[in-house]
């Protein structure tokens, strides 16, 4: 009783950033359980504890790196566990919970709402409870749909009408929440000929990587189109920083990967093989995970763009991690503005605020630093090349997935810290970095101001 009650006086100090993170690993931890359940598994197979928390934390994480095959050592059941705990992490914990307590006709608090406002990067308690609710629907709207088109053209794929369901049902969840994971055994390289199942796979990660405010204000547009055009209704600028990013990288990162690749792995492809394998790389470099080939077949320079494009990642308020392309984003225009000797950076006739563009070269520059940091550890710890040690740091920051294969063979220690990396990924550089920091005090003195020579 005195140790709860010590836990309670704690609690009380936590700000909404320590909860959503206690959260997260509780769900890791309740994750783990789930799938250390030997009914879950296939006869005979036996999951180290140590791979069963990599298992949970890259399903919360919806990373996608594996150390054990997923159809290999769990049945359809456990499966179907992993696609739920993929749904979870994806949408995210707060949205579910908002979910299951509206259904429940609970009320939600302040200290709930500010929770909801930090998991969702938003800067206002307006509206928060709908967007939740909005998220939810349209995620699981989404996933619906691509299980359904999915498990229907599965049919050519599999005898059985219930294999390929399961098939289409975790197709549709890994794609849509980003999750990299497959019950395949080879991710996407049986369906490497199959250009529906990658233009539907293509749409469902964009979908979920695009960022949630990004289609809630689409589907009020589509929803109100007359009057939406009446009134000549503006996206925000969040949607058009996020949307415009997020498209030019797609395209530039298909375009540098033919590029690179057209005089060696794609120099015996027909061009229709050439353009899917270019696109479908670079879309799923944002965060998505999946591969219609074994990446390690691609030259070094083209590992090191990926590598580029999954340490970007995907999009703020979105299934994916990474530094973000809104970050990416400004990031850009003020080296631009301040190239052309601007004093501000405007855009889509608004001007970027002063904050936004220090948290945009704080989160990039602590991002470098983490990854840098893990690269050299590993690059110490393991017997592996360069190379593919920055491209798994990469993934797992990136919360992508993608991986030269060495995953499995990665030490204990190297497991963690991988862990960790995916943990940070999706959680969040400024809600890890806010939980590091601790709390705002205010200076009690200044003292003169004297500028320095840089650079």
């Amino acid at each position: 009783m005195v140790g709860i009650q010590k836990i309670k006086e704690l609690s009380k100090q936590w700000t909404a950033i320590h909860h959503i993170v206690i959260y997260y690993l509780i769900a890791v931890v309740i994750a783990t359980i789930i799938v250390s359940l030997p009914f879950l598994h296939r006869p005979g197979v036996e999951l180290s504890f140590i791979d069963a928390m990599f298992t949970a934390v890259t399903s919360i994480s919806v990373t996608g790196l594996t150390v054990v095959s997923i159809p290999d050592v769990f049945n359809p059941a456990g499966q179907l566990a992993i696609a739920v705990i993929l749904h979870l992490g994806g949408i995210g914990i707060m949205a579910m919970g908002t979910f299951i307590w509206v259904i429940l006709g609970k009320k939600i608090g302040i200290r709930n709402r500010k929770m909801i406002m930090v998991e969702q990067n938003s800067k206002t308690f307006s509206g928060l409870v709908k967007l939740m609710l909005e998220i939810f629907k349209l995620i699981l709207l989404i996933e619906l749909i691509g299980a359904a088109i999915l498990s229907i053209h599965f049919l050519n794929y599999y005898d059985s009408f219930w294999e390929a369901v399961l098939h289409g049902v975790f197709a549709s969840v890994s794609a849509t929440t980003n999750g990299g994971l497959d019950i395949t055994g080879a991710s996407l390289i049986p369906f490497a000929e199959d250009y529906f199942v990658q233009f539907i796979n293509m749409i469902l990660i964009v979908l979920g990587a695009i960022g949630f405010p990004v289609l809630v204000e689409v589907k009020e547009v589509l929803r109100g189109r007359h009057q939406a055009l009446n009134d000549r209704h503006k996206f925000s600028l969040f949607t058009k920083i996020t949307s415009v990013t997020f498209f030019w990288l797609v395209i530039l990162g298909a375009i540098f990967i033919f590029l690179l690749e057209r005089d060696a792995f794609f120099a015996d492809k027909s061009w229709h093989e050439t353009f899917f394998y270019s696109l479908f790389q670079s879309v799923t470099s944002r965060s998505g995970g999946l591969s219609t080939m074994e990446v390690s077949e691609f030259s070094a320079g083209t590992l090191f763009l990926i590598s580029a494009l999954m340490f970007i990642g995907a999009s703020p308020s979105s299934v994916g991690g990474g530094i973000r392309t809104t970050t990416f984003a400004i990031m850009l225009l003020t080296i631009w503005n301040y190239a052309k000797g601007n004093s501000s950076v405007k855009v889509f006739g608004r001007e970027i605020h002063q904050e936004d563009m220090l948290r945009s070269f704080i989160v990039i520059t602590t991002a470098l630093m983490l990854c840098v940091g893990s690269i050299i550890v590993l690059n110490k710890t393991e017997s592996f090349s360069l190379m593919e040690i920055i491209f798994e740091v990469s993934s797992a920051f990136g919360t992508t997935g993608l991986s030269m294969g060495i995953t499995p063979d990665l030490s204990v220690f190297g497991k963690c810290l991988i862990m960790c990396l995916m943990f940070i990924g999706r959680i969040g550089l400024f809600t890890f970095l806010f939980i590091v920091r601790g709390d705002d005090t205010k200076d009690r003195f200044h003292y003169p101001t004297e500028r320095v020579i840089i650079g």
